[in-house]
């Protein structure tokens, strides 16, 4: 069974009760859950879901999730090409474009051929991916 990839946007989503995505990232993620179909995601979305909810009522979920990931060995930690990857797509992006941790999914969801993300980030779609709500 293929992995999922969880963006950002999505555990955010998961997790604010008030995000606007909310209800559809928990439909979404329910429904993950119940084909146990194996979850990964990098470090730099624990980092950047850390920052979003450190002064959240849900500060303790991005701790949870990276003790969950490491334990079941599903916490990617990005190459050195990955990093480079991402940098040069960076450069090459327009504003409006993904972000340097999203070119670091994508660097990463390349090299491991994953094609679906807990999103329904923009950035992932229009590299050719699908999102999950």
């Amino acid at each position: 069974m293929t992995a999922v990839f969880l963006d950002t946007v999505g555990l955010l989503a998961l997790w604010d009760v008030a995000d606007q995505w909310h209800a559809g990232a928990e439909a979404a993620f329910r429904e993950l859950r119940s084909r146990h179909v194996p979850l990964v995601t990098t470090t730099f979305v624990l980092l950047e879901c850390g920052n979003a909810a450190a002064r959240r009522p849900y500060r303790a979920e991005p701790e949870k999730l990276r003790k969950l990931l490491e334990s079941r060995h599903e916490l990617i930690v990005p190459t050195a090409d990955d990093w480079r990857a991402a940098w040069e797509s960076y450069s090459r992006g327009e504003i409006g474009g993904p972000g340097i941790v999203d070119c670091v999914s994508l660097a990463v969801m390349r090299r491991s051929s994953l094609t679906d993300v807990f999103s329904n980030d923009r950035h992932f779609t229009a590299a050719g991916l699908r999102t999950l709500f």
